[in-house]
């Protein structure tokens, strides 16, 4: 008898796989259509940067100038996914992100993120890296 993935790791791999295609297809391909498939109204924003709403994903992105998002981690737990990323273009330098999508009915109504300058391993007062 082969055993069933609880709902929930169900549900959190689907909303991983949301997740990074939604992102690949905004920021990377800056296809602004993926707005509409994978995220809704009302859109939560926590970065205490961004205004809430989509308008402003619709603004920012076709100025993004490099950018990039490489996701080093990802985890994920019933209607959040977790990721942690070097992100080129966002700031004057690389930096590290931190961000927090929450989801709902498979659409991303949430998001939170930390971001902290990249700094070399080196430089660091551990000798760890940031990711």
């Amino acid at each position: 008898m082969t055993q069933q993935p609880a709902p929930q790791d169900t549900q959190a791999e689907r909303n991983t796989a949301i997740v990074l295609t939604a992102m690949r297809e905004l920021f990377t391909d800056k296809d602004l259509t993926a707005i509409d498939r994978y995220w809704a109204e009302p859109y939560v924003q926590h970065s205490p940067q961004m205004p809430n709403g989509l308008d402003v994903l619709r603004t920012v992105v076709p100025g993004l100038e490099g950018f990039s998002w490489e996701p080093q981690r990802v985890a994920a737990q019933g209607d959040l996914v977790f990721t942690h990323s070097i992100v080129h273009g966002w700031a004057a330098g690389p930096v590290v992100i931190v961000d927090i999508y929450r989801l709902e009915n498979g659409r991303i109504v949430e998001h939170w993120d930390v971001v902290q300058d990249l700094v070399a391993t080196e430089t660091t007062a551990n000798g760890n890296a940031m990711v």
